[in-house]
């Protein structure tokens, strides 16, 4: 849905019902790796991936919001085929309200105008891509706009296996856990951990033995430069 209509427009440039989808929302629980999945679909299709942030878009200066939308959207038509991912899309894009401030509701009106201008044209290559952890939050117009929404949930066991096995490979550990009995006692006992928490678990005990490194160096300063000696050969 999201790779082949960018790698071949040829497949969807007749008739009315298969037209290229414009927008695509990646929603789940943090730490899932939308952003990554984002990454790798722009590789994937070959496409010029522009990330969009709040930060890019808003200005001190009254209706500049406007102008720096329009500069997004001629770039990125001048370089498609072209992907313009919003992380954490709620935040730049969220429902309108009558207490937000005029230059933000503005700087919206005036992409989805654009995100409308370019879907007009059958031949462009231009899709939005969005990830937020709060689907419920962003704009009714914007969903309307997205009319292909993928979960990216929590990885299951045999997902976390293999997530656990790519982080440990090449780690220097007891064979125990080389010969896979270690990694399935750790799925067995991460169950609701997503891939960014994972990581971190093995940062965590990763540092373990560089702690009891250094309280035995305290203990024994003799420890220390012989810990150097083997560094250097």
């Amino acid at each position: 849905l999201v790779i082949l209509p960018l790698r071949r427009p040829d497949l969807f440039a007749r008739g009315n019902l298969l037209k290229p989808v414009k927008g695509v929302l990646l929603y789940g629980p943090p730490g899932t790796g939308k952003t990554m999945l984002a990454k790798a679909i722009a590789k994937e299709s070959n496409a010029c991936f522009i990330n969009v942030r709040a930060a890019t878009l808003q200005s001190k200066w009254f209706g500049d919001a406007q102008k720096l939308v329009t500069a997004v959207f001629t770039l990125a038509m001048k370089l498609q085929p072209s992907i313009i991912f919003i992380d954490e899309i709620d935040s730049m894009l969220g429902k309108r309200h009558s207490n937000e401030h005029e230059a933000t509701n503005n700087m919206k009106t005036e992409f989805m105008a654009l995100w409308d201008g370019f879907t007009t044209d059958e031949y462009s290559q231009v899709m939005v891509l969005g990830a937020t952890n709060r689907p419920w939050e962003v704009d009714e117009a914007v969903l309307r706009r997205l009319p292909q929404s993928f979960l990216v949930g929590l990885p299951d066991q045999k997902q976390r296996e293999s997530i656990l096995s790519k982080m440990l490979e090449g780690e220097v550990m007891d064979e125990s856990v080389y010969a896979g009995q270690g990694i399935r006692k750790l799925v067995e006992k991460t169950s609701g951990f997503s891939g960014s928490d994972l990581k971190q678990l093995c940062t965590n005990a990763a540092y373990y033995p560089i702690r009891e490194l250094l309280q035995a160096e305290r203990k024994n300063p003799l420890l220390k430069n012989q810990t150097r000696s083997q560094e250097q050969k």
